[in-house]
């Protein structure tokens, strides 16, 4: 036998044996015997991947470490801007809802004029009730002048700089108001404490005054303007020994969250106190 004849059938021998193996893993005999040689392979290959993922990230976990917070900085930061234009959007519109008060309030009055005025500061003693307003003599306000809001009275101006001015609140223990209860028409006078409270005094025995009545400037001793809004009568206090009734009132302006003023600027206090008996508000 040449060369060439054996050649010829090892190539022939060779294909049959591939052909057969072929067929073989196509019909899914040759399954088990993959699985188990291949095996081993897989796990070395798994377990070097591995280690070189947890090298490569022990390795870039620094660089990786120092992005991240300075993404979680620019992201504070943004956080931090956002919340403050909300912040500022809210207080605008407070504060445009409030001049919209002001500006209904003046319309409604209109034989007053006003000047408007933002609370710049408070007096820190627990005794006094005063703030100061933005507003002074270079803006025409004069010590006197009554100060409301679109609620009612807050209290009238007791000293002038030429661009600020201190008003005394209702509230304050110096504060004496003449005014009248309705609907039933009766005088009082209204007086402040150091507490902050508000109190009617001289209310007459015959008078009917009923918790909810309300209270409104009388126009009465020159100091404010008739028919301000002042509170609602509270509580009353009524003994038959008594000459006078008394009673609480609950005040329409909340005095803690004063932003905005109106000063009544065509308002001239008349100053009766040459005239008046002594002791009289």
């Amino acid at each position: 036998m040449n060369q060439f004849s054996i050649r010829s059938i090892q190539t022939v021998t060779l294909a049959v044996i591939i052909i057969g193996v072929i067929l073989l893993a196509l019909g899914g005999y040759l399954t088990p015997v993959l699985r188990i040689t291949s095996q081993p392979w897989v796990t070395a290959q798994t377990w070097v991947s591995d280690r070189y993922n947890a090298v490569r990230d022990f390795l870039t976990a620094p660089r990786d470490l120092a992005g991240l917070q300075q993404e979680n900085q620019q992201l504070k930061q943004e956080i931090a801007d956002l919340r403050a234009q909300v912040i500022g959007q809210q207080q605008q519109l407070e504060e445009l809802g409030v001049l919209s008060s002001l500006l209904d309030f003046a319309r409604t009055n209109p034989q007053n004029r006003y000047l408007a005025g933002s609370v710049i500061a408070r007096d820190p003693s627990p005794f006094l009730h005063y703030v100061i307003i933005n507003r002074g003599s270079d803006d025409g306000v004069r010590r006197g002048m009554p100060v409301v809001t679109s609620e009612g009275i807050v209290g009238r101006v007791s000293a002038v700089t030429p661009a600020a001015a201190r008003v005394q609140l209702v509230t304050d223990p110096q504060a004496v108001i003449n005014v009248q209860l309705q609907p039933s028409d009766t005088e009082a006078i209204l007086r402040g404490s150091m507490t902050g409270d508000l109190f009617l005094e001289q209310i007459s025995q015959e008078a009917e005054v009923q918790p909810g009545d309300l209270v409104l400037t009388s126009g009465l001793g020159g100091g404010f303007p008739n028919n301000i809004l002042v509170g609602q009568v509270s509580g009353i206090r009524s003994l038959a020994t008594d000459i006078f009734q008394r009673a609480s009132v609950q005040p329409i302006v909340d005095f803690s969250d004063l932003d905005i003023v109106l000063v009544i600027t065509s308002f001239r206090p008349v100053d009766i106190s040459p005239l008046a008996p002594e002791g009289s508000p």
